[in-house]
């Protein structure tokens, strides 16, 4: 059974950082490709980061050169490191696992984590 869990999220001052964690289980993190996701309150799902099984990554253009998207095969785990936190970042946040190792067939999600930066 796969599961994900988020870890991480917070309340800072914009400027601020946190880095975000997704630690899987059942789940091989480095054979897959896996995203973070983000939904604030009235609003859809959007991608903010994506990783290839291969290791390329693609940004939405709000946070390009804020955020950075890693895994460590090691611990298992997927991270997003937020940097430069913006008020208009806050949202929750999803860590996302691709079911197949190609893009398109849907996403296996975590719980989200909170995440909220003021101004």
């Amino acid at each position: 059974q796969v599961q994900l869990v988020e870890a991480g999220g917070g309340s800072v001052q914009a400027g601020g950082s946190l880095r975000l964690s997704c630690a899987a289980s059942g789940y091989t993190v480095s054979s897959y490709c896996m995203g973070w996701f983000r939904q604030a309150p009235g609003k859809e799902r959007d991608e903010v980061a994506f990783i290839g099984s291969y290791g390329s990554t693609r940004y939405a253009d709000s946070v390009k050169g804020r955020f950075t998207i890693s895994k460590d095969a090691a611990k298992n785990t997927l991270y997003l490191q937020m940097n430069s936190l913006k008020p208009e970042d806050t949202a929750m946040y999803y860590c996302g696992g691709c079911r197949y190792t190609y893009e398109g067939g849907g996403y296996y999600w975590g719980q989200g984590t909170q995440v909220a930066a003021s101004s």
